[in-house]
């Protein structure tokens, strides 16, 4: 494959131009050097799985529960129970949207298979 050449018109000799400026063309040869712009990527946004307190749900199944869906293990699911039964909402854990909102149909679906009114929510961290 042969290279392509660009074709540029002639350049005039403009005494205010540098000899580097010269070199390059002067700006005038269509040539020139093509920079890529830095891109960012933001961190997703953050959501905080809330659990919410009823007066039906046995606390044993809110452990489990918490076990299952957020892997915690018995003690931190129990403190996080009690902190839900006796403050009316504790904090599962922190996830992007899609992982928050797969553990709260999680919850929701379980807790009704099981007859239990047990609520979770999400809300932006």
């Amino acid at each position: 494959m042969t290279p392509v050449r660009l074709q540029s018109a002639p350049v005039r000799f403009d005494p205010r131009l540098t000899d580097e400026d010269r070199e390059i063309g002067g700006g005038r040869t269509g040539v020139g050097v093509v920079t890529k712009p830095e891109t960012k990527t933001a961190k997703p946004a953050l959501y905080k799985v809330l659990m919410l307190n009823d007066d039906y749900t046995p606390m044993e199944f809110v452990v489990l529960t918490l076990q299952r869906f957020f892997k915690m293990t018995i003690e931190d699911a129990t403190r996080v129970m009690l902190h839900v039964h006796q403050r009316g909402v504790g904090v599962c854990g922190i996830f992007t949207y899609e992982v928050a909102e797969t553990k709260v149909n999680q919850v929701i679906d379980f807790a009704r298979q099981h007859q239990h009114p047990l609520q979770c929510t999400m809300e932006k961290d």
